[in-house]
């Protein structure tokens, strides 16, 4: 056992109990309960065999990880895949069943296949049984992985989208959860894996449908239950080094779209665990210049975490002044505004590691720090127009998570702490910076 306070645990992050995780699966809420599986090694802290670990919370921040949901077989190990609440009985597993999608992965020296499976559970997520006629869906190609199902009410089928090959897709529908008929194929250019699909209402009041993949790269457009149609260009939310495989929350009540990611590539030397997801964010759909944008958000939950408060209404940051906080947490809530003046750049030291804000280069980045999965160039985030900036930063032992102007633009970071004298410093080696509406939340721990 563990009492989650090991030098590198995050603190206000999940994180398995032990050994290895990676993607989140399986998002759904139910009866007061909110479900969350995990791709998880149970046998390593290293990626290998897939069990779905599962966690339950009633607050999105509270966790308690319970007996694992699904175990490898002769099918082959559990990859990544969804779940929905059966509230009519469509599959004939039982009224308001829990069921879930996944991908067995039958991998040896010599080849590898993946097929699309199901289980379900008739006692609030306690059980879990297999479905006896699995596959629901055979070999389609040789990569073809990650169902995510939702439920389209104006078409009265229940939806999946799969991941093909290479950067293409589909989009299944059914009656049953048990029969599927391919509708769509599309393309997701510089994207594989987790796809995830789901409708928001934007900011003007039109529904809008999301269709993205494991590297955050979205299209905005319309669905008319068996053909989405694109509408914008191609676009990114969760940039930085370290975001990976996001999913959202199926059956929400509360007519929030919750989203987390695996925080993927994570260093973690010396503990018993491996890797941690990210923060949960509200998304939200806006019209920014005529083009629909994400944005994401930290759910307000956080705030019964809030312990001591620091607030500063103004300070300048020049050369030789700079501005320090009277704290010694390790693990807060920033937010601030700040007017560039004639800077070329911003600098903030979090617990001995450098944070960046080149104004020249229009760009935030992080001293560079491991290995990562993420594809692509990530280790810096390019700017909004504009003398001011909106700022808030979610920092726990070793991760930064980053979110610019209400969420317009955010980032994931992983990192390992140096050494320092104060946890939070704002420097510059140039002309002055203002500092607006400062204030650091420091936040109690999840666990215990």
């Amino acid at each position: 056992m563990t009492d989650y306070q090991e030098i590198h645990r995050p603190q206000f992050h999940f994180s398995a109990m032990k050994n290895w995780i990676n993607d989140p699966n399986g998002l759904v809420y139910f009866d007061g309960t909110w479900h969350l599986f995990f791709q998880h090694n149970a046998e390593s802290n290293t990626w290998g065999p897939m069990w779905w670990g599962h966690a339950l919370s009633q607050d999105l921040i509270h966790w308690k990880q319970k007996d694992h949901a699904l175990y490898p077989d002769e099918m082959g190990s559990m990859f990544s895949g969804s779940a929905i609440v059966d509230h009519n009985n469509s599959a004939g597993f039982g009224k308001n069943a829990i069921v879930l999608f996944y991908t067995a992965a039958n991998i040896n020296d010599t080849e590898q296949s993946f097929t699309q499976c199901i289980a379900y559970s008739t006692d609030n997520g306690v059980t879990w049984t297999k479905y006896k006629n699995n596959p629901i869906l055979p070999v389609i190609t040789s990569q073809n992985r990650d169902p995510r199902v939702i439920w389209h009410e104006p078409s009265k089928h229940w939806i999946m989208a799969l991941y093909l090959e290479s950067d293409t897709f589909a989009l299944f529908k059914s009656k049953n959860l048990l029969s599927w008929i391919k509708t769509q194929e599309l393309q997701l250019e510089s994207d594989c894996e987790c796809p995830d699909f789901y409708p928001l209402v934007d900011n003007l009041g039109n529904e809008k449908w999301i269709f993205s993949g494991a590297n955050g790269i979205y299209f905005v457009g319309s669905f008319n239950g068996e053909v989405f149609t694109k509408e914008s260009s191609v676009n990114l939310f969760e940039h930085g080094k370290n975001g990976y495989a996001s999913q959202t929350w199926n059956n929400s009540q509360d007519g929030r779209r919750i989203q987390i990611s695996w925080m993927a590539g994570g260093i973690y030397p010396e503990m018993s665990f491996n890797q941690q997801l990210s923060f949960p964010v509200n998304l939200s759909l806006k019209n920014v210049d005529g083009q629909p944008l994400l944005h994401r958000w930290p759910i307000n939950e956080i705030k019964s975490l809030y312990n001591k408060t620091i607030e500063e209404k103004e300070c300048i940051v020049s050369k030789g002044n700079s501005f320090v906080p009277k704290t010694n947490a390790t693990i807060f809530d920033i937010s601030f505004t700040v007017q560039k003046q004639s800077s070329k750049a911003l600098y903030l030291m979090i617990r001995g590691h450098y944070l960046s804000f080149n104004w020249e280069r229009s760009e935030f980045s992080m001293a560079s720090s491991g290995q990562h999965k993420i594809t692509g160039d990530r280790e810096s985030i390019k700017l909004p127009n504009g003398d001011e900036l909106s700022v808030r930063l979610l920092i726990d032992k070793t991760s930064i998570e980053i979110f610019i102007n209400d969420g317009m633009i955010s980032g994931s970071f992983c990192f390992l702490p140096g050494g320092y004298a104060d946890p939070v410093i704002f420097l510059t080696y140039s002309e002055p910076s203002i500092i607006r509406d400062f204030a650091l939340h420091e936040l109690k721990s999840i666990w215990g």
